[in-house]
């Protein structure tokens, strides 16, 4: 724990409004927000890469987010990093009873059941008189994947979802050809994008059925794709040729060339 008290001591210094960073005493929550957005986002890189000594520097960096947090609301009466770990340590003890309590649970589905029961009696008595919904608590800072996935689970679990893959399957098929109705009779914007955004949805509903977290699963295409590509500059450096005089018909090869390469 001694560097834990050494790294809050750090950020205390770095706040101090006499002796303190300029930059670091110019920011506030939401200046700070997008940073600790981005080192989540770093961890996960990290993760995708298998890549531990980075995942440790990155685990780092966002550790150094919530005493950042932290700090900024210590300054103002509201609650210290103390705090936050109690509350998480707290919330732990209590969605684990399996663990931390005397009711055992020996399988996974049954202890995703009570964790989920667990969350939206926490829920409910968040609401404080107000009506509950089944989507409460999924933030909208989510990315928009990530957020479809959360909503659509909470969604199934009161019964509104489809009875099997076919009726998701059928609905992206629903989605995409309204997207080609809008597109070709040439729509405002506005509805291109709903119908675009429809038909997103969809496909994370048949990434929830199938069990695959959307988001990871764009950023493993975006690197994929990103792999490809450069293999395909590459490739055409090295004959001295410009990329971007060539046919669509030759980088179409060229990309298939890749993916035998290297798959």
């Amino acid at each position: 724990m001694k560097a834990i008290e050494e790294l809050l001591d750090i950020m205390r210094q770095l706040r101090d409004p006499e002796q303190g960073c300029p930059w670091d005493l110019q920011q506030d929550f939401r200046s700070i927000a997008p940073f600790t957005v981005e080192e989540a986002y770093e961890v996960a890189d990290a993760i995708e890469r298998e890549a531990l000594d980075d995942l440790k520097d990155e685990l780092g960096d966002l550790l150094f987010q919530v005493v950042f947090h932290a700090q900024m609301a210590a300054e103002q009466g509201a609650f210290e990093f103390e705090d936050v770990a109690r509350a998480i340590r707290d919330k732990m003890v209590r969605r684990h009873p399996h663990v931390f309590g005397e009711r055992k649970e020996h399988d996974a589905e049954t202890q995703t059941r009570s964790w989920e029961a667990i969350k939206a009696e926490e829920r409910r008595r968040k609401a404080e008189g107000d009506e509950p919904s089944a989507l409460d608590g999924v933030s909208v800072a989510l990315p928009g994947l990530t957020r479809a996935l959360k909503l659509q689970k909470r969604a199934a679990r009161v019964g509104f979802d489809w009875d099997d893959i076919d009726g998701v399957y059928d609905k992206i098929r629903e989605e995409l050809e309204e997207v080609r109705v809008e597109v070709e009779g040439d729509a405002p914007h506005e509805r291109i994008e709903d119908e675009i955004g429809d038909l997103f949805f969809a496909c994370s509903n048949l990434a929830r059925f199938v069990k695959v977290d959307p988001e990871a699963a764009l950023r493993r295409a975006n690197a994929k794709f990103e792999r490809r590509f450069r293999a395909v500059e590459e490739r055409i450096r090295a004959r001295g040729e410009d990329i971007s005089t060539m046919s669509l018909d030759a980088l179409e090869a060229e990309w298939q060339a890749v993916k035998r390469l290297r798959e």
